[in-house]
């Protein structure tokens, strides 16, 4: 995971045209134009590209979006069978690849399955058996980006988490992983833009971006009135007109809504015993799909 980014003229050329088109192709979803993904896949071959929503400490994770794409709508499920979603996340939890984000509250490395195990010892692990080999997945690079709609101080438990596939044959290079690794902030910023088209954000009153940048910065009431120079209630005030205008109900909310781009980075927190922290994240088996708390199993 440490090894030196190597990216040929070509590359950075065709990875600027990627990042740098004005596409119509927006989905009306939580996705990202699936021209890009188009563009991405021939960047850096791959047989799959997933993108997924992680919630690992309410056991949920949502399929946003498949290149190629499935016939499905991608919508939640209640029937899933209990003992096949709790299997499933204990193969998460026991698959290093799979965890490491919520181990370590690393978001920042592009992993490869490589990294973590040889091939006869990820053959071994129940979560090649059975869920990635029924599908015909070997090889696996994995990107995590912070969750827009998780708040300013997540961490590594909620993340958008971008994942190529491959099957049998090589494996991904470093050339592949170098590419992902300088894409990564240029994709961030893709899924935002995407989040903002479809949902512009009402335009505050200068004094409401005031008031709501100092809360941004982690102020007190009392203390915004005292900068501000005017009273706790007006404040109050303020604070109900800008979460009316916004939508939301709480200042976290309404930080997040108004500026998607403020990312805070918070200490991640420390990784829990296997027993104490449940994650999920698609069930990739072959067969019908449907999503198991939002998320995914195949029968």
């Amino acid at each position: 995971m440490n090894t030196p980014i190597r990216a040929g003229d070509r590359d950075l050329r065709a990875l600027a045209a990627i990042v740098s088109q004005n596409r119509e192709d927006l989905p009306a979803d939580e996705e990202l134009p699936p021209s890009l993904l188009a563009d991405l896949k021939d960047q850096i071959h791959c047989d799959d590209i997933w993108l997924d929503r992680y919630d690992s400490e309410r056991q949920e994770t949502w399929w946003l979006q498949q290149l190629p794409a499935l016939s499905d709508d991608g919508k939640a499920s209640e029937d899933a069978d209990p003992a096949f979603v709790q299997h499933w996340w204990a193969c998460h939890w026991d698959s290093r690849p799979c965890s490491h984000p919520e181990r370590t509250g690393d978001l920042r490395s592009v992993l490869a399955t490589a990294d973590f195990y040889s091939a006869r010892q990820w053959h071994s692990t129940a979560m090649y058996s059975e869920f990635y080999r029924p599908n015909g997945h070997e090889h696996e690079l994995q990107l995590c980006l912070p969750d827009p709609a998780a708040g300013l101080s997540a961490g590594p438990w909620r993340t958008i988490r971008l994942i190529l596939l491959r099957g049998p044959g090589p494996d991904f290079s470093e050339r592949d992983r170098a590419l992902l690794v300088l894409l990564r902030p240029h994709l961030h910023q893709a899924y935002l833009d995407a989040e903002q088209r479809r949902h512009p954000v009402p335009r505050l009153t200068p004094r409401q971006n005031e008031l709501l940048r100092l809360v941004a910065a982690g102020r007190t009431n009392s203390q915004i009135a005292r900068q501000l120079g005017i009273s706790e209630g007006t404040v109050r005030t303020h604070l109900e007109n800008i979460y009316q205008k916004l939508g939301v109900s709480s200042r976290t909310a309404a930080v997040t809504r108004a500026f998607p781009d403020r990312m805070v980075q918070d200490p991640p927190r420390a990784a829990r015993p296997a027993h104490q922290v449940t994650v999920v994240t698609p069930a990739r088996s072959t067969g019908r799909r449907y999503l198991v708390r939002g998320a995914q199993k195949e029968t």
